[in-house]
């Protein structure tokens, strides 16, 4: 089933815009809407051609600390050879517009709206678009907390059209999860999933919990509590959350509300400062 992602473009609004905006950073939460998503705030990367990209998060001490997430835009042609720098960062590609080629291990995979690659910390991979169209997809990184004993995770290469929800509990189907990697595999030390609301379904109480989140709108609106605050969302917002920050969620309609999530998962917790 073909879907339809909200994916930014850029430009630069008008003199003639208001000021105010949805935009908020606090110290549980931030709330990054798609209006702030324009030229003037993009960056680029060593070694990628005729690519720019939206950051919208990145570990900050006393926030969240363990990941970052750019929103990717490669026109055609454009890529690289060597997209990650980092040898002890893993990496999760999600394709909301457009198609990439990216190859791993010498097989070539095109990753089409959908698309999702989880990519283990020191794993060699390229990525092009071959296409004439500009590919935009979500490229989330965290530093990998390797435990003596398990292995490390495997390349997953699939599209989430592939993958049949997981329905929560006692919900009659209004909130399910696509999960991506299994959540008993504990080699993972992250998960990043789709979760879909029905119209009218709500997270009936406030989560409040270790883990940190980024969660990008990629259909549909809602109203999501933060913390103390009701907050509107809508397709293209992004929100970051501190661990413990309490958060819940109401679908009000008119069709499905879904956002791409990202959680840190089955580790200890560290009791000193890494050194």
């Amino acid at each position: 089933m073909s879907r339809k992602y909200y994916a930014p473009t850029g430009g630069h609004p008008g003199q003639d815009q208001l000021l105010t905006d949805r935009a908020v950073f606090t110290d549980a939460y931030a709330v990054i809407p798609k209006g702030t998503m324009r030229d003037i705030v993009t960056s680029f990367l060593p070694f990628w051609d005729k690519t720019r990209l939206w950051v919208l998060s990145r570990p900050l001490s006393g926030f969240a600390e363990t990941f970052s997430q750019y929103i990717m835009e490669v026109s055609p042609g454009g890529g690289s050879d060597r997209p990650e720098i980092d040898p002890n960062a893993q990496g999760v590609l999600f394709v909301v517009e457009g198609t990439v080629t990216i190859t791993v291990n010498g097989e070539d995979h095109a990753l089409e709206q959908g698309g999702y690659a989880y990519l283990p910390a020191g794993q060699q991979w390229t990525l092009h678009n071959a296409s004439k169209e500009i590919t935009r997809f979500h490229w989330i990184r965290k530093s990998y907390d390797a435990v003596d004993g398990l292995d490390r995770p495997d390349v997953i290469i699939t599209n989430e059209n592939d993958i049949a929800p997981t329905v929560m509990p006692d919900t009659d189907g209004k909130w399910a999860t696509t999960r991506f990697v299994d959540p008993t595999d504990l080699r993972h030390d992250m998960h990043v999933t789709i979760v879909t609301f029905e119209p009218g379904a709500v997270i009936p109480f406030l989560e409040t919990h270790v883990m940190e989140h980024g969660l990008y709108v990629l259909e549909g609106k809602a109203a999501y509590r933060l913390n103390q605050d009701w907050v509107e969302v809508e397709a293209g917002d992004y929100m970051w959350l501190r661990a413990f920050c309490p958060q819940a969620c109401y679908a009000g309609g008119p069709g499905k509300f879904r956002y791409l999530l990202y959680k840190d998962v089955n580790r200890h917790m560290a009791l000193r400062p890494s050194t």
